[in-house]
């Protein structure tokens, strides 16, 4: 059985009835959730979609990728059902606005004791910061509100007004010449050149505490 049959394998075993119901849940498209299933073109199972799987589901990703052990773990370190942990949001930057600061609309809380003072975890999409924070990981963010003090050359998740263009993005933050403006610089060094905003500009500041593998929660 290959890794695209067991993903049709756990659509039964986790009673959903449709493959519409079984792609709302992992947040894709039915249709891509088909041609995945059939292998078409070779497609795999993405890591995007293994991050959901074990997240929402318990799925066992060494019985996913091998057949290796049971489809699901019978406990799921780090995830907390109660009310303790930091919230997961399963969206991208440009989806989550203001949403990080609503805990109803997180996944999961996780409860992981060395980033349980960030504000949430969010997964990362695209490679402009690559290889410093790959698609499908999964970082820590802890929200900045004093604009005057921050660690010149780290990551930050930025999100600014209309005015900059409401941008939503993670980048490195360098001083610049003019007190009141920022550097934003990707660690990517395929995608080129800076973005110089205005701190008065900045609705919400986040720094990268860290990141962590869908191993780990």
């Amino acid at each position: 059985m290959t890794e695209n049959q067991r993903l049709k394998l756990l659509m039964d075993l986790l009673n959903f009835k449709t493959q519409k119901a079984f792609a709302d849940a992992l947040n894709i498209q039915a249709g891509s959730l088909s041609d995945i299933m059939r292998g078409k073109d070779g497609l795999g199972v993405s890591n995007a979609i293994k991050d959901k799987l074990e997240l929402k589901f318990d799925v066992n990703l060494t019985w996913l990728e091998n057949g290796t052990g049971e489809p699901f773990f019978k406990k799921k370190p780090g995830v907390n059902e109660s009310k303790e942990g930091v919230p997961y949001f399963d969206m991208s930057l440009s989806d989550a606005k203001d949403l990080l600061v609503e805990e109803q609309r997180a996944e999961y809380l996780v409860n992981y004791l060395p980033f349980n003072d960030c504000t949430a975890y969010l997964p990362v999409y695209g490679d402009s910061m690559y290889p410093k924070y790959a698609a499908g990981e999964i970082i820590a963010i802890k929200e900045i509100t004093n604009y005057e003090i921050l660690q010149w050359g780290e990551a930050y998740v930025v999100m600014t007004d209309a005015d900059s263009n409401s941008l939503r993005t993670i980048k490195l933050i360098f001083q610049h010449a003019d007190n009141t403006k920022l550097i934003l610089r990707s660690s990517n060094p395929n995608f080129k050149g800076d973005t110089v905003i205005r701190k008065k500009n900045i609705q919400a500041l986040y720094i990268i505490k860290g990141k962590i593998t869908r191993n780990i929660i």
